[in-house]
């Protein structure tokens, strides 16, 4: 008898046909021999409708309010899934993620797992029962609820693996696995039989939307085995591990982020420290700056770009602009109207000219790059955003993958 931990997003859970298909599958997991922790997310837009009312209330809610009220949507879930398998006569329970045991810290909105105290679990395991947890979510040492952010139901799923020492953890999509691309853009992508921690990392922080980044990372560190596979049809996923096999691929797939900004600010003193005290001022905003480029000092100047997730792009500039008559900088501009597109593979490393043929392909068709940043296994180049889907279309087919 295993143990697994199944996830399941969203739309796998929308409606009462989702709700009971999803029953179905727990109950197959069940049946095979295993005991079973799902973790789910609330259903279909039931989030968004929830920050919506919100706002209609009181658009300066705090966060520490909003995390109560969007608590709730996973915690409908996990009941009414629960209520679905008690009516197949198997035995189940259904926890917040108070009660399963989730601690956090204190940032509201975007919490962090400080622990797992599994002995409710255990218990609850150890009697023959499936458990149903509400993701997304935990409580602090206050006992407030807390909310992970994007993407907490899949860091939900793979903490809980990691503290149960699970056998594996699947996350359940409305997709069938990790492709080359997405197949919404690429008709043709190539779905993976196994991908990397360190691959799919890379692809899930470069705007790939099958896996969060931060339970990738979860996963890599506690060796967490994952498995990512639809909820809507049977059929073999992706697994995602710590070593893949060998493939004929240099590079595992192509992703576009159309959520990205570039800042840049013009005409700084050439002089030692003035990155250090831009980049320190946004860290201490919690600012995540991916791409940068300094340009060589002339003319005692020099420019330095990067980029930011477009939701960041006011506040970023906003600070900028206070420090910016004590770094001596002359303007700051920004741009919106870009995209990231990127490819991944541990095969680059060992493979030369594998950007080259990247950049020729971009250049043939008649694609600007405006910024590029490189990697041990991946290359990102900054575009028109209007160009992001031609350019990931045109990359994809220049490495073959359909081959």
């Amino acid at each position: 008898m295993g143990l697994i931990v199944q996830k399941f997003g969203g739309t796998s859970v929308a409606n009462v046909e989702c709700v009971e298909r999803v029953a179905g599958i727990i109950a197959d997991t069940y049946h095979a021999g295993n005991n079973v922790v799902a973790v789910v997310s609330a259903q279909g837009d039931t989030t968004d409708d929830l920050i919506r009312k919100a706002k209609e209330i009181n658009p300066k809610a705090s966060k520490r309010e909003m995390d109560v009220l969007l608590s709730t949507g996973e915690q409908i879930s996990m009941s009414l899934l629960a209520m679905a398998i008690q009516k197949m006569d198997l035995p189940v329970v259904s926890l917040t993620g108070a009660q399963a045991g989730m601690r956090t810290d204190i940032a509201y909105g975007n919490a962090k797992i400080e622990r797992i105290d599994t002995e409710r679990l255990e218990s609850e395991i150890g009697k023959g029962k499936i458990v149903i947890i509400a993701g997304f979510q935990g409580t602090n040492r206050y006992d407030d609820i807390t909310t992970l952010g994007r993407g907490g139901s899949d860091t939900t799923a793979v903490a809980f693996a990691a503290a149960l020492n699970a056998d594996l953890c699947q996350i359940y999509t409305d997709v069938d696995g990790v492709y080359t691309a997405d197949p919404r853009i690429v008709p043709d992508a190539k779905k993976l039989d196994e991908i990397s921690y360190d691959e799919m990392l890379e692809l899930a922080s470069l705007g790939a939307q099958v896996l969060h980044n931060r339970s990738v990372e979860m996963a890599k560190r506690y060796s967490v085995d994952m498995e990512v596979l639809s909820s809507f049809q049977k059929a073999q996923g992706t697994k995602v591990k710590e070593v893949v096999g060998v493939e004929k691929m240099l590079i595992r797939g192509v992703a576009r982020d159309n959520h990205v900004a570039r800042i840049a600010i013009i005409g700084l003193p050439d002089r030692p420290g003035t990155v250090f005290q831009i980049f320190s001022r946004l860290g201490k905003a919690k600012i995540n700056v991916d791409v940068i480029l300094q340009s060589i000092g002339r003319d005692g100047t020099k420019d330095v770009s990067f980029t930011v997730d477009e939701s960041n792009t006011e506040n970023a500039v906003s600070i900028l602009k206070e420090i910016l008559p004590s770094l001596g900088g002359r303007s700051i501009t920004h741009d919106s109207n870009i995209a990231k597109v990127s490819i991944v593979g541990a095969g680059m490393a060992t493979n030369p000219g594998v950007a080259a043929k990247m950049f020729e392909a971009l250049y043939q068709a008649g694609i600007n790059i405006q910024m590029i940043s490189t990697s041990e296994i991946k290359v990102s180049v900054l575009i028109e955003r209007d160009e992001a889907d031609r350019a990931v279309k045109i990359v994809h087919n220049a490495f073959h993958f359909g081959s």
